[in-house]
């Protein structure tokens, strides 16, 4: 089968807005998220900020007797699902299936029950806290809360978790199995346990005193990638049943690339990525020469921006460098296996308004990063086909297709 599948519905909760059109005026203007870490004291770290979602209360979208029992991921995707399902029309078919991603699942509870257990022993481990660590737990609870009962799995492939995530549920509608699934990513791991291994990873920016200027994907001076937390969630329909019922439609998925590196489990790879692009534009039957607008991996470390740019240069050839490329972790920092969800809402958002993101923080060029980087303001352009490209430890890389929507 070969049906078509749009996206209708969108959700979304980041540092810079706890709802799509918080977040997007936030991204249209530029304005960073990242601040001084207030969820636990910093100052013994080498980097003290990240991207915390400070003013998220789930108590506005889940019952008291539930958010205690459910890991922050469930909290931050289940708020996200409420506004992609109502954006879209409010009403799912119990055969909806579900597909989410994240890159470590329930961390937060893994980081608090552990250290229960080394200060007051194992009786004080919270006796769900299995189910609030796994990584499926998320989508069981958007399972539960909607009765949906369609097919659905966790996808977890490190910072390419959600692209993934929603390129499979792409694959499920376009191949028949159902005419609509929730689909997304979601990670929220800025805890004093998991923060401190990041950190011994040297891969953070260190520059505490300018939170907001932190994150500079693609520039000379860049110095490593911001931790973030965030949810993205978007619903994915069969195109007759979403025109039968007259839904907004936000753009079309036509192709989706993965790959593997196949060689380092930290340091990316040119030949998976670019395998990864080339692979989702055969899927979209569209040369190199259709796309309008290149959202970005863009994670702000050295190696990862030298190579996502080298990659494009391979696929693209010189059109590379006539393609507006851009960063959103500039402003709202690495979501990690969220990112490409989110990615791809601004994505469905820039089609609706032509308009690109701008990459942030952009102050000197780099000859090994020398492609348009769309620096420090956004900027209008007629967008049709938008490419989005995530690339994860381990090595995973994965690439989305969408287009603006006709019949």
């Amino acid at each position: 089968m070969n049906r078509r599948a749009v996206i209708t519905g969108i959700g979304t909760v980041t540092c810079v807005g706890i709802n799509r059109d918080s977040f997007w005026d936030a991204i249209i203007n530029g304005r960073s998220g990242i601040k001084r870490i207030s969820f636990f004291e910093p100052s013994q770290h080498r980097t003290q900020i990240a991207g915390e979602i400070r003013d998220f209360d789930p108590l506005k979208y889940i019952h008291s007797k539930e958010v205690k029992d459910m890991d922050r991921i469930s909290h931050l995707s289940i708020a996200a699902t409420e506004e992609a399902v109502d954006n879209a029309g409010g009403k799912l078919s119990k055969d909806t299936g579900i597909i989410i991603g994240t890159g470590i699942g329930g961390i937060t509870t893994d980081d608090i029950e552990h250290s229960l257990y080394n200060l007051k022993g194992p009786r004080y481990v919270h006796p769900l806290a299995i189910p609030m660590i796994m990584c499926n737990a998320t989508a069981c609870h958007i399972s539960k809360r909607y009765g949906l009962m369609g097919p659905g799995y966790t996808v977890v492939t490190a910072c390419t978790s959600g692209t993934n995530a929603i390129g499979e549920a792409y694959r499920l509608i376009k191949n028949g199995y159902t005419n609509t699934i929730i689909a997304g990513g979601v990670d929220a791991s800025i805890t004093p346990g998991i923060f401190s291994a990041w950190c011994a990873m040297r891969v953070l920016s260190t520059m505490n005193d300018n939170p907001e200027g932190a994150c500079k994907p693609f520039s000379k001076d860049r110095g490593g990638m911001v931790l973030s937390e965030g949810a993205g969630i978007v619903v994915i329909e069969e195109l007759e049943q979403a025109l039968k019922r007259s839904a907004n439609i936000y753009a079309e998925i036509i192709g989706y690339g993965s790959s593997y590196d196949a060689s380092h489990i930290t340091a990316p790879n040119g030949n998976g990525q670019a395998m990864a692009m080339e692979i989702a534009l055969k899927e979209a039957n569209l040369p190199p020469s259709e796309v309008d607008y290149i959202s970005a991996h863009g994670t702000g470390t050295v190696l990862n921006d030298k190579i996502e740019t080298m990659s494009i240069k391979r696929v693209f050839s010189n059109k590379a460098y006539s393609i507006p490329i851009s960063s959103l972790k500039s402003m709202i920092g690495h979501t990690l296996g969220a990112s490409g969800a989110i990615g791809l809402i601004a994505s469905c958002l820039s089609i609706r308004d032509n308009i690109v993101p701008p990459t942030i923080n952009y102050t000197t060029p780099d000859p090994e990063c020398d492609l348009d980087y769309v620096p420090n303001k956004a900027r209008k352009s007629n967008l049709n086909v938008i490419m989005l490209n995530s690339f994860g430890f381990g090595g995973s890389n994965g690439v989305l297709i969408i287009k603006r929507f006709t019949l």
